[in-house]
């Protein structure tokens, strides 16, 4: 018998706004990906167990490519494993648009496909059942 939790995914999207750039060239730093997989965890944990959980740690993040201030970024969690408490998600951010100042000051464009920016494997715990 298959926990009906595995496989269950979310999508958030989310433009990223210039406050966030930290780098040279508008980079965003890393912090801002796992800040978006936290909100991304809650809502997954809402819909599997019907409580907001708690992050209780990642077994592995992986930086891939940048993200940039004025990134279009979908941000993706996937349960993958389900135990008594806690649950197995993998993440991934990919960034679905892009600025492209090299055409003007506002143009952007939608790429295809996605840049996979950021991935990670994380768990989070849940209250026992009542």
């Amino acid at each position: 018998m298959t926990d009906q939790r595995l496989g269950v995914t979310v999508t958030h999207r989310r433009y990223v706004p210039y406050g966030h750039a930290h780098y040279a060239g508008n980079l965003v730093d890393g912090a801002y990906a796992l800040g978006l997989f936290g909100d991304v965890a809650t809502e997954v944990c809402i819909r599997t167990d019907g409580d907001e959980g708690l992050f209780a740690s990642y077994s592995d993040v992986q930086f891939k490519a940048p993200m940039r201030a004025g990134d279009v970024v979908e941000v993706v969690a996937t349960v993958t494993r389900v135990g008594a408490r806690s649950r197995g998600i993998d993440f991934e951010v990919r960034v679905v648009c892009r600025g492209r100042p090299d055409r003007g000051e506002s143009a952007a464009e939608v790429l295809d496909p996605p840049i996979v920016a950021v991935t990670a494997t994380g768990t989070v715990v849940v209250p026992a059942p009542a």
